[in-house]
């Protein structure tokens, strides 16, 4: 089933049960999947492989967001953030853990046979292409930094 009409199922419920949270955050979603498919050279189709990279787009919004609230002392703003967030990543896949993502870059250094710090752009393209959807980009830069610092 794709992402939008997961989305428009889950809308349903949410509006029967009266849930705010759940009705403002998949709007959210229905939105930028319009946004997406009416744009230039999309033909009027969301791919599935775009599908967590826009969900994850969403939720680093809203987490950037989050912060700025919080420091600004917001609090009741911040956690309408952090109840969307929480709708969002209902669609996305598992995250990987920390452990997980370190494996998986010691293994792309191993199989492009990385050495040197200048070898990072291939690992870091690599990384991000093989974690699409299961990995926040920033995790994923740090733990490449840190394989090849000394």
């Amino acid at each position: 089933m794709s992402l939008e009409a997961k989305v428009m199922e889950q809308l349903k419920t949410a509006m029967k049960e009266k849930n705010e949270a759940a009705l403002r955050s998949l709007r959210a979603i229905k939105a930028q999947i319009i946004i997406v498919k009416t744009s230039e050279g999309a033909g009027g189709v969301l791919n599935e492989a775009d599908e967590p990279k826009l969900l994850q787009k969403m939720v680093k919004q809203r987490k950037d967001s989050m912060e700025i609230f919080n420091q600004q002392g917001r609090a009741e703003l911040a956690a309408k953030e952090q109840e969307e967030i929480a709708v969002i990543e209902q669609f996305l896949p598992q995250q990987l853990t920390e452990a997980e993502i370190t494996t998986a870059v010691q293994k792309i250094i191993a199989d492009l046979g990385a050495t040197t710090a200048a070898d990072m752009g291939k690992v870091m393209g690599a990384a991000n292409k093989a974690m699409a959807g299961q990995a926040d980009g920033k995790a994923i830069a740090a733990i490449v930094k840190q394989q090849f610092t000394p």
